[in-house]
């Protein structure tokens, strides 16, 4: 994992405290990660081919959907608690996303959030845009989440199978 945020290492300390390898990328003052940041980074990780690498940038609605990590897909994560107009404020990170996680649903019954609304909003910026609920802390939603992480992991490889297999023939 490589974790970005203008200051502080709280976050990749709490990965690397959950059983995970996480690396730090302060940004200071900048908005976003950026690909040489993480050219830099990748050779101290070391990543083992065919593994997932997740990037978390810096947290904002705005600078990291305008900038390739070369990453396969982005997750937009939004939270009820943010409010359920983000998507028309916000539509270029909601445009560039494969996927959103709608996190926090949770705490729906106590706050004034319209899923139908988002959702309905996040489609009308990005019609192909696929959105899972979730709750990070009951886990409502994980196993879906999981499931998407596998299959993008599997439409990955396939590709170096096929080619694989072509080699040996």
């Amino acid at each position: 994992m490589i974790e970005g945020d203008q200051a502080t290492s709280r976050d990749a300390d709490r990965i690397r405290a959950a059983g995970a390898r996480a690396l730090q990328i302060n940004t200071g003052a900048g908005c976003h990660l950026d690909a040489e940041m993480i050219e830099r980074a990748l050779p101290s990780l070391e990543p083992a081919p065919g593994s997932l690498l997740v990037i978390e940038n810096v947290g904002n609605l705005v600078c990291p959907a305008l900038f390739d990590l070369g990453e396969h897909a982005k997750v937009l994560l939004a939270s009820v608690t943010e409010g359920d107009d983000k998507p028309l404020e916000y539509p270029h990170m909601f445009r560039a996303a494969s996927l959103l996680l709608l996190n926090k649903v949770d705490l729906l019954p106590h706050v004034s959030f319209d899923v139908s609304r988002f959702a309905g909003a996040a489609r009308e910026v990005n019609p192909r845009l696929s959105v899972l609920h979730v709750s990070a802390s009951r886990g409502d939603g994980l196993q879906a989440w999981y499931a998407w992480l596998r299959a993008r992991s599997g439409e990955l490889s396939a590709p170096s199978r096929a080619a694989a297999g072509a080699d040996r023939r």
